[in-house]
């Protein structure tokens, strides 16, 4: 339910580690660029201190940074349109997380699978920055008290946590409605793209198989290779979705078509029922080069002209801080903490 006190705004981050793939591509940016034509006020963030929470080589991570921005601009977003910056270069995102921290109980932190994921066995020598990870995140977002987040399956509980930061926030300093509860977008048929090995794990940038997944900038030879090999089984495809359940590599592949088309996954089994995986195949890989090849060369014609793409996220920067700076003002007012005036 939509709050009517506060105009809708769309936020969303993503972090600058490793290439892009048809996962991010139809999970989440492909999604952005079509908010973005409805003349939503879009936020789009390059989370470079999420990454941060992990060690990264300092050269490798300023190039992933620019890579990203290539990626994003060759998939189709307008930083005409939308707000398109880098998060270490607008300081409230900092600034609001140390609030939020004090927000936050640590009850709500050991409670974020996410983390325990990430931190493995030994908790104890995960970062600090790692554990605290989600209140950054509800910084993010509510320091352009964004009212909707575009987010898979595995980013639910952390939105929950903004929530629960904005709810505790308000009613703590007696601010009533002052940050939205901002809502869950999931939408489309590949909002979650599995990997291409595993039909019950996720795609992901850092798994070790590049056969797992399709980059962005995989050439055509390269998308037909990945496809012919991707893990599949021996019987045809069924005329319904229920008949997939147990079929998870299959139901991925499916759910690509049919995202990559802008179709449902009904529509795709209608089309392709009782043919074999080695008739589907090579349609998929066909749809796949016409959609994702573009998006390649566009990225390496950009990637060329780093200062571009420097300029694309000082400018981002820019914007973002017109909407953000006059919201940390009313935050360190409502706290009680005494903040330098600003120079006009």
């Amino acid at each position: 339910m939509e709050n009517p006190s506060h105009s809708k705004r769309i936020f969303s981050g993503i972090q600058p580690t490793g290439n892009l793939t048809i996962g991010n591509y139809l999970g989440a940016v492909k999604r952005w660029v079509k908010l973005q034509a409805e003349k939503i006020d879009t936020i789009y963030c390059i989370v470079d201190l999420h990454a941060a929470t992990i060690w990264q080589e300092p050269r490798e991570l300023k190039e992933s940074t620019r890579e990203l921005v290539a990626s994003l601009l060759a998939c189709g977003l307008n930083p005409e349109e939308s707000t398109l910056f880098n998060q270490s270069q607008v300081s409230v995102h900092s600034e609001l997380a140390w609030i939020f921290n004090c927000v936050a109980r640590i009850g709500w932190l050991n409670r974020m699978t996410q983390f325990k994921d990430k931190a493995g066995k030994d908790r104890e020598k995960a970062s600090v920055g790692l554990f605290a990870y989600p209140t950054l995140m509800a910084a993010d977002i509510l320091a352009y008290k964004a009212t909707h987040v575009p987010v898979g399956e595995d980013q639910k509980q952390h939105l929950e946590l903004t929530r629960d930061i904005a709810s505790k926030f308000n009613l703590d300093y007696k601010v009533r409605n002052f940050f939205p509860l901002p809502e869950p977008l999931i939408e489309g048929a590949a909002t979650r793209v599995m990997s291409l090995r595993d039909g019950q794990k996720k795609m992901s940038k850092s798994d070790p198989s590049d056969f797992s997944r399709i980059n962005l900038n995989d050439n055509n030879d390269l998308i037909n290779q990945k496809i012919k090999k991707a893990k599949t089984d021996p019987y045809p495809l069924p005329d319904s979705l229920v008949e997939l359940q147990e079929r998870p590599e299959a139901l991925n592949l499916i759910n690509i078509y049919a995202a990559l088309s802008d179709k449902t996954p009904e529509a795709v089994l209608i089309e392709f029922s009782g043919k074999t995986f080695s008739y589907f195949k090579p349609k998929l890989a066909e749809l796949t080069v016409d959609q994702i090849c573009p998006i390649s060369d566009k990225m390496k014609a950009l990637q060329k002209d780093p200062s571009y793409i420097d300029s694309v996220l000082e400018n981002g920067s820019v914007e973002a801080e017109k909407i953000a700076n006059p919201i940390i003002d009313e935050v360190y007012e409502i706290v009680g903490l005494i903040r330098k005036r600003r120079q006009h």
